[in-house]
């Protein structure tokens, strides 16, 4: 199993040792890197001291002083740390309290958080619409089809002249927005971006990812070929007449708790708007960047489709998104819909977005104009505030922009410090639990609020990107924790991760399969002061309000646009790696100012013979192997990459076919490319 269950962790749970794990001692459940931060929170003790041990506790390794106690006003909690964070030996143990108990266990490696993110993106795939999940993919949660969506009905509410009400449609492919059957573009546009952020900047880890998906013996990166299944739903939710985008494929309203294959109501597009259009326009924008190298001529139809969305948004500036009643067009009645509606009455960071992207895709300076605003506040990332999206994005791409922007790159990275500080000073200096947390008080724990804490490190990771300050990459990580266990509840709140993890989530699959275990690699949404399902409530300490039930949506619902920050935050495998070197403020070859040296590796599947082409001239020798779908070394090329030159070729044609991985090294950057020899 790929995802984390521990024996001993569940004979301590149980007493079976000799002892039950305490509630009380708060920890990350699946563990630390080596070199990196270590705390647990220790709740109402009035011990002095602490130890790291053995899991069965007959061996100390490490004997610490437990903080001064403070209390966090979004739990009521008395609250104590146990800081580790230079305790380095690698190994499975538990965190002891005199007369108080023991933790769950935890690891210290230096891969610890790879099992975790790939959960997190293996359950998109768990996710897809219109396919069946096949046993050696999917294991116990193998699954019959459900929503071919070959025969969509255009809704009333989105009838145009071209294609009114009651055209049929080919709408296939995408993901299950959340715990229901629907799919929306809206959300999908913050989720699908926060993935291609991610491989974008991590590209390294990313490509060589295994996530046992149908696709992973292509030669594009598991991550983007599960990004592809969305996207290219997301193409087939544009009228190719007038470049505008339907806002949501769904039903009328939400399923029963039944299985895909047995959801049989039928399917709608319903209604245009311009945050569709811009978040899609965005999206698509982003994707020729990211997909160029592996098919461009997917990537520039993704551009085209983003020009023409772009184009319908600028036209129709503000068409905001609300559920539509019952109408009867021609005799017909088309019923009123009651599901997810996403609506947005702010439609200026929508455009700001979307013309960000397009303006690093393009580089047409019109588009800046409408992008980068220097009097506009940015602020935490979420499906109805999109705006810093595009500040990301320009960060990330500031060295090809353009006079214009390049002008206000001080700017743009001020923007994105000042939010990150008031993270880090809150998780270093103020939060009882070292956590960013809670830095907004009650204002973090809305519906969602894992959402939220997987977007402040994503905020986090990016503001160290440009600065090399430790004090981010800190703060990134204390949310990790905080996700996995230290939190006012104890849970781990990752399905299947984790000795104290969420299992009952609002999740129509997992509650419908007759499973015990639910589908893993689902974020749960996490305590929130939403009400609506009758659920426990803390209307005081909004921390404490949550509960690991299926009824409870407000609390307990999965989304896609909590997983997918969550997926951000847990694959910066490159920086969390400085950690573990003990040189975290070392960043040399990744830091973004440096990663000026693209490759593109083509044709594949490859037959004869590899190109490989420089996007600008290598500045000194690069030496090329081929590796292996297990990393063993196949060849080391006797030819090398000159300076000067941007392209070559290599003889492949004596290889077996298979999967195999170019692996390209030069002073500044490591570049490895999956490929396919047939």
């Amino acid at each position: 199993m790929y995802f984390k269950i521990k024996l001993i962790g569940f004979l301590l749970s149980i007493g079976y040792l000799g002892a039950q794990v305490s509630t009380k001692i708060r920890l990350n459940q699946i563990g630390f890197y080596v070199n990196g931060p270590k705390t647990a929170a220790i709740i109402g003790s009035t011990a002095t001291e602490f130890s790291v041990k053995s899991v069965d506790r007959k061996s100390i390794f490490y004997t610490g002083t437990l903080s001064a106690e403070k209390t966090w006003a979004q739990s009521g909690e008395v609250v104590k740390v146990a800081d580790f964070s230079s305790f380095t030996q690698k190994g499975d143990y538990v965190i002891e309290v005199p007369s108080f108990g023991y933790s769950y266990t935890f690891s210290i490696d230096d891969n610890v958080l790879v099992p975790l993110n790939k959960g997190l993106v293996k359950a998109f795939y768990y996710n897809r619409t219109s396919t069946a999940l096949l046993k050696p993919n999917a294991g116990i949660w193998a699954r019959n089809a459900g929503h071919p969506d070959d025969k969509v009905i255009v809704h009333a509410s989105a009838a145009s002249t071209q294609r009114p009400a009651g055209t049929v449609i080919s709408s296939p492919k995408g993901w299950y927005d959340a715990g229901d059957y629907n799919s929306y573009i809206v959300n999908s546009g913050i989720s699908t971006y926060s993935l291609l952020l991610a491989y974008e900047q991590f590209n390294d880890y990313y490509d060589t990812l295994n996530l046992n998906i149908p696709e992973s013996a292509n030669a594009m990166p598991d991550i983007l070929d599960e990004i592809k299944w969305n996207l290219d739903w997301m193409l087939t939710m544009q009228d190719p007449n007038d470049g505008g985008v339907y806002t949501k494929k769904t039903n009328a309203n939400f399923d029963g708790d039944v299985m895909p294959e047995d959801a049989k109501n039928k399917r709608y597009v319903v209604k245009k708007s311009t945050a569709a259009a811009y978040d899609f326009a965005a999206v698509m924008a982003v994707t020729y960047r990211v997909y160029f190298k592996w098919d461009s001529l997917y990537a520039k139809q993704c551009l085209e489709a983003a020009k023409t969305a772009y184009n319908w948004g600028l036209l129709n500036p503000n068409v905001t998104f609300t559920n539509p009643g019952a109408s009867t067009v021609n005799s017909v009645t088309y019923p009123a819909v009651s599901t997810g509606g996403y609506g947005d009455n702010n439609l200026t960071d929508e455009l700001e977005w979307a013309a960000n992207e397009l303006y690093i895709a393009t580089k047409v300076d019109s588009f800046y104009t409408r992008g980068f605003k220097n009097i506009n506040s940015y602020f935490l990332p979420s499906w109805p505030n999109v705006r810093t999206l595009g500040l990301l994005s320009l960060i990330q791409n500031r060295k090809s922009l353009t006079d214009l922007a390049l002008a206000d790159t001080a700017k743009m990275i001020a923007k994105l410090t000042t939010m990150a500080n008031n993270y880090s000073n809150y998780q270093k200096n103020t939060s009882p639990y070292k956590i960013a947390m809670g830095q907004n008080g009650n204002n973090d724990f809305g519906w969602g609020s894992n959402g939220n804490a997987a977007n402040q490190g994503m905020i986090l990771l990016n503001a160290y990107l440009v600065s090399n300050k430790i004090d981010y990459l800190n703060a990134a990580v204390s949310n990790v924790d905080y996700l996995t266990g230290k939190n006012a509840v104890n849970y781990s709140f990752i399905t299947g991760f984790g000795d104290n993890s969420v299992n009952y989530v609002h999740h129509r699959p997992s509650m419908a399969d007759g499973i015990q275990a639910a589908v893993p690699g689902w974020l749960s949404g996490g305590p929130s002061g939403a009400t609506g399902d009758n659920c426990y409530n803390n209307t005081q300490y909004l921390a404490l309000s949550y509960e690991d039930d299926a009824t409870c949506y407000t609390k307990n619902e999965i989304a896609i646009n909590w997983n997918a920050p969550a997926v951000y935050l847990t694959g910066a495998y490159q920086l969390y790696q400085k950690l573990n070197s003990g040189e975290p403020n070392a960043i040399s070859d990744f830091l973004l100012t440096n990663k000026n040296e693209e490759v593109i590796v083509y044709p594949s599947p490859a037959s004869n013979n590899l190109s490989l082409e420089f996007v600008a001239n290598v500045s000194t020798q690069s030496k090329i192997k081929l590796t292996n779908n297990v990393g063993q070394t196949v060849v080391i090329f006797d030819k090398s990459v000159v300076s000067g030159n941007n392209k070559m070729d290599i003889d492949v044609a004596q290889l077996p076919k298979g999967l195999y991985f170019v692996n390209i090294n030069t002073e500044s950057q490591n570049f490895v490319a999956k490929i396919v020899k047939e």
